[in-house]
């Protein structure tokens, strides 16, 4: 299968979810504080992210670093211009969802029987009867149904998992009414060839369906994932401030591909995302700083490609 055969057009905007204060901190052994987690949300907002998938509606057992989700939610309705989503597993989280204020609901479920057993201890099939529920609660609430499916491009504990498998979700989201569905790289098992399969299966069985990306770097190659969904003519994609993120129960999940490294990208292809590189530079330090270690990241590290020295203050090789 061609990788790439030039079929699709590259887009000239792209639309980036911060996933940080999800994603990013669900896995982390530092817990923000609420305090914590909105100076990060403003620094962000600040450099132009206008959409967060800024929470998730589960067990406080289960992840105790997002148990002020109802909290964060009401914290930030009032800024203007912000689209902010959060992970329902079901009917009772979309409830909570819902009483918070939320923009948008967005359904998980793994495309691997095994991953959602241990993510949300349902079958398959069960998460989905589950989300019809969600949907019929949801009606006339205003509130925007999404899909996300996990393991998208393979699972940690079944392996490779067939396209079909995918697809038939996608299809069920698109019977839900749900036109938002994002692929979840969840342990860093895509690749480019995973990628075009994936998009244009999920074209064909799901045209309605708008799909979004959302690449963990687990294996060094979260951009070249990238490229290849622009090259393909994706044009939402999900990434996490600093490179934070990883799942509890996926081993070996590592962080997501860093949003700044994400928006350097795009800068430097002529791909608008209406985010500023600086102040997500500025944004990414303080992820650092809040979360008191490195982060994976690379550009708030190294700066932007023409980001000069002073010359003088570099020694001058001798001999």
């Amino acid at each position: 299968m061609s990788i790439i055969d030039g079929s699709e057009r590259q887009p000239r905007r792209v639309c980036v979810t911060e996933v940080g204060p999800r994603d990013g901190l669900q896995n982390e052994p530092v817990v923000l504080t609420t305090a914590e987690k909105l100076e990060l949300i403003h620094a962000l907002v600040a450099a132009g992210v206008n959409a967060f998938e800024i929470t998730s509606f589960v067990s406080p057992r289960a992840v105790p670093a997002l148990a002020d989700a109802g909290e964060l939610v009401a914290a930030l309705r009032g800024l203007d211009g912000v689209h902010l989503s959060a992970l329902v597993p079901n009917r009772r989280g979309a409830e909570r969802a819902l009483e918070a204020g939320i923009d948008a609901v967005v359904m998980f479920v793994s495309a691997s029987e095994t991953h959602n057993a241990k993510n949300v201890n349902r079958s398959v099939d069960a998460s989905l009867a589950g989300f019809e529920e969600v949907a019929r609660l949801l009606e006339g609430s205003g509130v925007e149904l999404r899909g996300a499916i996990a393991t998208s491009f393979g699972c940690p504990f079944e392996g490779d998992l067939e396209v079909a498998a995918v697809g038939r979700i996608a299809r069920r989201f698109a019977d839900l009414g749900v036109r938002h569905v994002s692929l979840g790289d969840t342990t860093g098992m895509a690749t480019p060839p995973l990628v075009t399969e994936r998009i244009r299966h999920l074209r064909e069985v799901a045209p309605e369906v708008l799909p979004t990306l959302h690449f963990h770097n687990t294996r060094g190659i979260g951009l070249a994932n990238v490229m290849q969904g622009l090259a393909l003519g994706v044009d939402r994609y999900e990434s996490s401030i600093g490179g934070l993120g990883g799942c509890p129960f996926a081993p070996g999940a590592s962080g997501n591909i860093a949003s700044e490294d994400l928006v350097y990208l795009l800068d430097e292809m002529g791909i608008d995302s209406g985010i500023d590189l600086a102040r997500m530079i500025e944004a990414a330090r303080v992820a650092t700083r809040l979360m008191g270690r490195d982060l994976p990241g690379q550009v708030s590290k190294a700066g932007a490609r023409l980001t000069l020295s002073d010359c003088s203050a570099v020694p001058t090789a001798r001999g």
